[in-house]
Protein backbone atom coordinates (compact mmCIF):
# COMPACT_ATOMS: atom_id res chain seq x y z
CA UNK A 1 0.00 0.00 0.00
CA UNK A 2 1.11 3.36 -1.34
CA UNK A 3 1.85 5.91 2.17
CA UNK A 4 -0.61 8.79 0.53
CA UNK A 5 -3.60 5.42 0.81
CA UNK A 6 -2.79 4.99 4.41
CA UNK A 7 -2.58 8.68 5.19
CA UNK A 8 -6.24 8.42 3.46
CA UNK A 9 -7.58 5.96 5.90
CA UNK A 10 -5.99 7.68 9.00
CA UNK A 11 -8.49 10.07 10.62
CA UNK A 12 -8.94 11.45 14.43
CA UNK A 13 -10.86 8.66 16.18
CA UNK A 14 -13.47 9.52 18.47
CA UNK A 15 -14.05 6.33 19.84
CA UNK A 16 -12.07 3.65 20.88
CA UNK A 17 -12.57 -0.25 21.80
CA UNK A 18 -11.59 -0.60 25.00
CA UNK A 19 -10.63 -4.13 24.83
CA UNK A 20 -8.29 -3.85 22.11
CA UNK A 21 -4.38 -2.92 23.28
CA UNK A 22 -1.22 -1.64 21.39
CA UNK A 23 1.57 -4.15 21.71
CA UNK A 24 4.74 -3.48 23.75
CA UNK A 25 6.59 -3.68 20.38
CA UNK A 26 4.78 -1.05 18.78
CA UNK A 27 4.88 1.03 21.75
CA UNK A 28 8.21 0.48 21.79
CA UNK A 29 8.79 1.24 18.09
CA UNK A 30 6.70 4.65 18.60
CA UNK A 31 9.24 5.68 21.38
CA UNK A 32 11.86 5.20 19.47
CA UNK A 33 10.80 7.34 16.01
CA UNK A 34 9.77 9.82 18.68
CA UNK A 35 13.49 9.60 20.16
CA UNK A 36 14.10 10.84 16.42
CA UNK A 37 11.93 13.38 15.40
CA UNK A 38 13.61 16.85 13.93
CA UNK A 39 13.96 19.33 15.44
CA UNK A 40 15.88 22.90 14.91
CA UNK A 41 19.27 22.83 16.09
CA UNK A 42 18.85 19.70 17.38
CA UNK A 43 17.46 21.30 20.31
CA UNK A 44 15.17 18.80 21.75
CA UNK A 45 13.10 20.88 24.20
CA UNK A 46 10.62 18.14 24.98
CA UNK A 47 9.41 15.08 27.25
CA UNK A 48 7.42 12.37 25.82
CA UNK A 49 5.10 10.31 28.46
CA UNK A 50 3.59 7.49 27.88
CA UNK A 51 0.07 6.59 29.70
CA UNK A 52 -0.57 3.31 30.25
CA UNK A 53 -1.44 2.99 33.54
CA UNK A 54 -5.45 3.27 34.15
CA UNK A 55 -5.44 4.75 37.77
CA UNK A 56 -3.18 7.85 36.08
CA UNK A 57 -5.14 7.97 32.67
CA UNK A 58 -8.61 8.31 34.63
CA UNK A 59 -7.09 11.31 36.32
CA UNK A 60 -5.91 12.88 33.40
CA UNK A 61 -9.30 12.00 31.34
CA UNK A 62 -10.90 14.47 34.74
CA UNK A 63 -9.00 17.22 33.13
CA UNK A 64 -9.51 16.72 29.38
CA UNK A 65 -13.47 17.72 28.73
CA UNK A 66 -15.01 16.00 25.75
CA UNK A 67 -11.58 13.90 25.19
CA UNK A 68 -12.74 12.04 28.64
CA UNK A 69 -14.05 8.56 26.84
CA UNK A 70 -11.11 8.77 24.37
CA UNK A 71 -8.63 8.65 27.07
CA UNK A 72 -10.67 5.86 29.39
CA UNK A 73 -11.06 3.76 26.14
CA UNK A 74 -7.97 3.96 24.45
CA UNK A 75 -4.55 1.49 24.87
CA UNK A 76 -1.82 4.51 25.70
CA UNK A 77 -2.02 8.65 26.30
CA UNK A 78 0.71 10.28 25.19
CA UNK A 79 1.75 13.60 26.81
CA UNK A 80 3.93 15.75 25.32
CA UNK A 81 5.99 18.49 27.03
CA UNK A 82 8.59 21.48 26.71
CA UNK A 83 11.05 22.51 29.24
CA UNK A 84 9.46 24.95 31.46
CA UNK A 85 12.25 27.24 32.31
CA UNK A 86 14.11 28.95 29.50
CA UNK A 87 17.70 28.63 32.18
CA UNK A 88 17.29 24.37 32.20
CA UNK A 89 17.19 24.54 28.23
CA UNK A 90 20.03 26.50 27.87
CA UNK A 91 21.61 24.19 30.31
CA UNK A 92 20.81 21.36 28.35
CA UNK A 93 22.32 22.49 24.98
CA UNK A 94 25.12 23.73 26.23
CA UNK A 95 25.46 20.18 27.58
CA UNK A 96 24.37 18.39 24.53
CA UNK A 97 24.74 20.43 21.29
CA UNK A 98 27.27 21.51 19.40
CA UNK A 99 29.20 24.75 19.49
CA UNK A 100 27.88 25.79 15.90
CA UNK A 101 24.45 24.99 17.11
CA UNK A 102 24.95 26.90 20.36
CA UNK A 103 26.30 29.79 18.25
CA UNK A 104 23.21 30.13 16.44
CA UNK A 105 21.05 29.88 19.53
CA UNK A 106 22.80 32.53 21.10
CA UNK A 107 23.52 34.61 18.04
CA UNK A 108 19.59 34.10 16.71
CA UNK A 109 17.46 32.71 19.31
CA UNK A 110 18.51 34.12 22.71
CA UNK A 111 18.84 37.94 22.22
CA UNK A 112 14.92 37.63 21.21
CA UNK A 113 13.93 37.18 24.94
CA UNK A 114 12.50 34.32 26.99
CA UNK A 115 8.78 35.03 26.07
CA UNK A 116 10.31 34.06 22.27
CA UNK A 117 12.45 31.45 23.13
CA UNK A 118 9.26 29.43 24.94
CA UNK A 119 7.06 29.76 21.64
CA UNK A 120 10.41 28.67 19.47
CA UNK A 121 10.96 25.81 22.20
CA UNK A 122 6.73 24.64 21.43
CA UNK A 123 7.18 25.01 18.20
CA UNK A 124 9.47 22.07 18.06
CA UNK A 125 7.37 19.47 20.03
CA UNK A 126 5.07 20.50 17.56
CA UNK A 127 7.34 19.01 14.51
CA UNK A 128 7.33 15.86 17.02
CA UNK A 129 3.34 15.55 16.70
CA UNK A 130 3.51 15.33 13.09
CA UNK A 131 6.41 12.64 13.60
CA UNK A 132 4.16 10.50 15.78
CA UNK A 133 0.81 10.70 14.04
CA UNK A 134 2.77 9.74 10.59
CA UNK A 135 4.07 6.79 12.15
CA UNK A 136 1.09 5.95 13.71
CA UNK A 137 -0.64 5.89 10.17
CA UNK A 138 2.48 3.63 8.82
CA UNK A 139 2.12 0.72 11.92
CA UNK A 140 -1.66 1.11 11.21
CA UNK A 141 -2.55 2.43 14.46
CA UNK A 142 -5.42 4.55 15.44
CA UNK A 143 -4.59 8.10 17.20
CA UNK A 144 -6.34 11.24 17.99
CA UNK A 145 -4.38 14.37 18.73
CA UNK A 146 -5.89 16.58 21.59
CA UNK A 147 -5.12 19.90 22.57
CA UNK A 148 -8.91 19.68 24.88
CA UNK A 149 -7.19 19.74 28.01
CA UNK A 150 -6.17 21.53 30.73
CA UNK A 151 -2.34 21.19 31.08
CA UNK A 152 -1.81 22.61 33.78
CA UNK A 153 -3.65 20.02 35.86
CA UNK A 154 -1.89 17.10 33.77
CA UNK A 155 0.87 19.06 35.32
CA UNK A 156 0.02 18.04 38.83
CA UNK A 157 -1.09 14.81 37.74
CA UNK A 158 2.12 13.94 36.26
CA UNK A 159 4.89 15.63 38.89
CA UNK A 160 7.79 16.83 36.81
CA UNK A 161 8.77 19.98 36.83
CA UNK A 162 11.02 20.55 34.35
CA UNK A 163 8.43 19.90 31.90
CA UNK A 164 5.07 21.61 31.61
CA UNK A 165 2.03 20.15 28.89
CA UNK A 166 1.17 20.92 25.67
CA UNK A 167 -1.08 18.38 24.54
CA UNK A 168 -1.49 14.75 24.24
CA UNK A 169 -2.47 12.22 21.52
CA UNK A 170 -4.68 9.20 22.27
CA UNK A 171 -3.66 6.22 20.41
CA UNK A 172 -5.21 2.37 20.45
CA UNK A 173 -7.63 0.61 18.00
CA UNK A 174 -10.90 2.20 16.78
CA UNK A 175 -14.08 1.00 17.90
CA UNK A 176 -16.59 -0.22 14.98
CA UNK A 177 -18.88 1.86 16.12
CA UNK A 178 -17.05 4.90 15.59
CA UNK A 179 -19.09 7.24 13.60
CA UNK A 180 -16.22 9.33 12.41
CA UNK A 181 -14.45 6.47 10.40
CA UNK A 182 -14.14 7.54 6.87
CA UNK A 183 -16.63 4.94 5.11
CA UNK A 184 -18.89 6.23 7.71
CA UNK A 185 -17.50 10.13 7.32
CA UNK A 186 -15.27 10.74 4.10
CA UNK A 187 -12.19 12.23 4.89
CA UNK A 188 -12.67 16.44 3.97
CA UNK A 189 -10.02 18.04 2.51
CA UNK A 190 -9.72 21.68 0.61
CA UNK A 191 -9.19 20.92 -2.92
CA UNK A 192 -5.23 20.52 -3.24
CA UNK A 193 -4.86 23.54 -6.18
CA UNK A 194 -5.81 25.19 -3.16
CA UNK A 195 -2.43 24.44 -0.44
CA UNK A 196 -0.39 23.45 -3.20
CA UNK A 197 1.61 25.64 -4.97
CA UNK A 198 4.76 24.92 -7.67
CA UNK A 199 7.25 27.22 -8.80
Amino acid sequence: MKFSEKMQSRYTVKKYDPTKTISTGDLDELKKILHLSPSSINSQPWNFVFVTDNATKTKLAEASYFNKDRILDCSCLIVFQVIKNVADFEQQTHKYNVEGAIGYYNTFIKPLGDAYIRSWMEHQVYLSLGVLLTACAQLGIDSTPMEGIIPAQYDAVLSNDRYETLFAVCIGKRSDTDQNQPQLNPKSRLPIENVLAEI
